[in-house]
């Protein structure tokens, strides 16, 4: 399936000015947007957890140090208890959605599967909860000036340190968040 709108498979990058701490200097990636609204899992919250933590509450077991200590996001405040795993193309898991040809969300328990036993996807982000919005809600907050959108990119949501990814996104689309005001004007 193909991504739902233009602003599927882009980053949402919170504005200097935004004050909801659950989102203030947060990057979403978002996963959907459409007539029935958006959802999308902040990449840059990490979590208390570790994925062996997720592991062992799914009755799985890990013996390879890199999966046992793979940090967990908060990939938003709905449904924290639920697991999304982003991630690079391969495998054949049983509830994928492909958001682009470079990256997928999959929440079915195979995939952490394969992870625990070495043979998950190349590439992932593990998080718990996801941000959504009601329809015409993101809508309202962009012309709100909440959010600057940018086009997702692969070195970002896999490569980038979790707490330089709010400036780097920004960067993307040429901006300085430093050098915004916090509020918005409109003419």
């Amino acid at each position: 399936m193909a991504a739902s709108s233009p602003l599927a498979n882009q980053l949402l990058i919170a504005m200097p000015g935004l004050r909801d701490p659950t989102f203030a200097r947060g990057v979403t990636f978002l996963c959907q947007h459409g007539e029935d609204g958006a959802m999308g899992i902040m990449i840059n919250r990490l979590s208390e957890y570790r994925l062996g933590d997720v592991l062992a509450q799914m009755n799985l077991h890990s013996e390879l140090p890199e999966v046992i200590e793979a940090p967990v996001l908060i990939g938003g405040p709905v449904q924290p208890e639920r697991g999304f795993v982003l991630h690079t193309p391969g495998g054949a898991w049983e509830s994928s959605f492909a958001i682009s040809g470079e990256i997928s969300v999959t929440t079915s328990r195979d995939i952490l599967v394969a992870m625990a036993a070495g043979n998950g996807p190349r590439r992932a982000i593990i998080a718990l909860g996801y941000s959504g919005w009601s329809p015409g809600q993101l809508e309202q907050e962009l012309v709100d000036n909440h959010w600057l959108t940018a086009p997702a990119n692969e070195a970002l949501l896999f490569d980038t340190p979790l707490d330089e990814r709010w400036q780097a996104a920004a960067d993307l689309v040429g901006v300085n968040l430093s050098r915004l005001a916090s509020h918005a004007g409109h003419a």
